[in-house]
Order: structure tokens, then sequence, then C-alpha cells
């Protein structure tokens, strides 16, 4: 679990921290929460701007897809929010 969390910074090209990790030495775990918490911070209200929506969230994801995240994984993820509609 730790190892996850440690993680969860890195991106699919080696651009992220703080290992500095890419494509399939990031774990599966990481690179899903890495997603999950890429929307959260997109979606929630920062003291240096609004939130974005959903729509735009998930459009700013599918643009970073197979570069910074999973491909596979973020199509998993937009798809699970058109199907579940949540804000989350």
């Amino acid at each position: 679990m730790v190892e996850i969390i440690r993680q969860h910074h890195e991106r699919l090209d080696g651009s992220g921290y703080p290992f500095g990790l890419k494509g399939e030495d990031i774990l599966l775990e990481a690179k899903i929460l890495a997603i999950a918490d890429s929307y959260d911070a997109m979606t929630s209200n920062r003291s240096y701007r609004e939130r974005f929506t959903k729509e735009k969230a998930a459009g700013i994801l599918l643009e970073s897809a197979g570069t910074l995240y999973d491909a596979d994984l973020v199509k998993l993820f937009v798809d699970r929010l058109e199907v579940e509609g949540e804000d989350f």
C-alpha cells in the first residue's frame, strides 16, 4: 500500500516524481490512483482557481492519455464517469 502511494505522482512518460519511473515500472494500482487523484484535484476548488467541470477534467485526462496516464485506464475511468453520472 505504501509503495502505491509513493508512486501515485509518477507519470507514464517518466516526467513524474519522486522516482521518475515510467511505463511498466509504475504499479498498476499507482496508475489508477494517479488518475483518480488528478481528477479529484481538477474538480475541487483551489485557492488559486475554481474547480473544473467534470467534462473539462475528463477532457484533460483524455488529452494526457498515453503520455502522462495509461490510456486504457483513462478510458475505463472516463467511461465509468459517463455511466455513473456521479459528481464525486
